[in-house]
């Protein structure tokens, strides 16, 4: 037995190596956007004429019962610094709570300099989840309108409850044009203020990077390609190319197989994943059953709907993050010290690798021996997402069910 407990320990401890070491060092949470950095650099940028005349970008909010949420959201963009042509149009996608009521009030504001639009979505057709459905429309609105002057050289894709720092649109517009990006995408500051936020937030962010480790999907020759539905910057003409948002109608992840998309396609450019301290998600989890919904709802899609997958994702989050404490735990009591050790290499290059998302988030460090319990969390939210899906309730979302997505 202790032959055994030593061997998995040791796996264990070569894997944490293999992360740390050499999967594109995604712990790390570098790949930011440096406010001061972009500063500096769209003005010597703007004075030498490379945006000038800026892009012109239209924000696409879809929005399904965010009355509370909706007014920080669209103020921060109505508020943006940016000096090119820009314009919101806002999909209330049958709300009923007053959301395109209070869109509506806002657009006929005459506070803001940029002009912000509200249409109203159409009954959902089959084969289409409700967001990537209105983000359509807004786009089709955009296009066929006639009410911009210009056709917008950029989509922002962005959600209802995102707060946008003032400079947050000129950034992405630099990033894009400076490195001839076609989708530039920022992983907001999600909200990490209760005890279940502080716990659970940081390890989702953290996972996020550990499936897609944004130094891969930056990189143009990877064929990593991910992105985050918050905040997406997109060229018109790219998004064309790969046949418009309906080329992802089905996807339930639907940023990532966005990115996917533009990436897969050879003549198309690199992407860029970045993440923020500066622009933040207003979306609120107080309590552990609402960050369960969140993780459930596409967990199971994440794994292609496989339950060889399932078991298999489940072994290893064992091996991974469970066994390092247990191990250690069972080499003291019975003083195997081997076993200690190893396990407790193990364990801490768990937290060492933890530490920069919970620096990137401002929780207190003493949280990274805990990572071992929250991933036990996210392996029983993986399990009953895949329970959900079985039942035909996977998916589930403000309402809507989509039973079936398989891409």
């Amino acid at each position: 037995m202790g032959l055994i407990l030593g061997a998995i320990a040791l796996l264990s401890l070569m894997i944490w190596i293999g992360l740390v070491c050499w999967r594109g060092q995604f712990w790390r949470c570098d790949q930011r956007l440096d406010l001061v950095a972009f500063d500096q650099t769209a003005l010597d940028q703007i004075s030498q004429g490379s945006l000038r005349p800026y892009p012109a970008v239209c924000a696409i909010i879809p929005a399904r019962d965010e009355a509370e949420l909706l007014p920080t959201a669209l103020k921060s963009l109505l508020q943006q610094t940016y000096a090119g042509q820009f314009s919101i149009v806002v999909v209330n996608d049958n709300s009923t709570d007053g959301t395109g009521e209070i869109a509506e009030n806002l657009a006929q504001s005459q506070e803001y300099l940029h002009p912000l639009t509200v249409i109203h979505s159409t009954a959902l057709p089959p084969g289409w989840s409700g967001k990537l459905w209105a983000i359509h429309q807004g786009i089709e609105f955009v296009q066929q309108s006639g009410q911009l002057s210009v056709q917008p050289d950029y989509f922002l894709l962005t959600d209802a409850d995102i707060n946008h720092h003032p400079e947050n649109l000129l950034q992405l517009v630099t990033k894009a044009e400076s490195e001839h990006l076609n989708l530039v995408s920022l992983m907001v500051l999600l909200r990490c203020q209760s005890i279940w936020e502080k716990l659970l937030i940081p390890t989702f962010v953290f996972f996020f990077q550990k499936l897609y480790p944004f130094p891969w999907v930056n990189h143009p020759q990877t064929k990593t390609a991910a992105a985050a539905g918050g905040c997406i910057l997109i060229r018109r003409q790219t998004l064309a190319e790969i046949g418009g948002i309906s080329s992802v109608k089905h996807a339930l992840i639907d940023d990532c197989a966005l990115a996917q998309a533009v990436k897969s396609r050879a003549q198309v450019s690199g992407i860029y994943l970045g993440l923020t301290q500066l622009t933040g998600s207003l979306r609120p989890y107080r309590d552990l059953q609402s960050i369960w919904d969140m993780v459930a709802r596409t967990a199971f899609t994440q794994l292609n709907y496989s339950g060889l997958l399932l078991l298999g994702t489940l072994i290893a989050m064992g091996v991974v993050y469970l066994v390092p404490p247990i191990s250690f735990l069972g080499g003291i009591l019975t003083k195997n010290w081997t076993i200690s050790l190893v396990s407790g290499l193990a364990w801490g290059l768990m937290s060492f690798a933890y530490w920069p998302t919970l620096k990137l988030y401002r929780c207190s460090p003493l949280l990274s021996c805990s990572l071992p319990l929250i991933a036990l969390l996210y392996s029983l939210m993986t399990l009953d997402s895949a329970w959900r899906y079985w039942q035909g309730k996977g998916g589930s979302w403000k309402g809507r069910t989509y039973e079936s997505s398989k891409t």
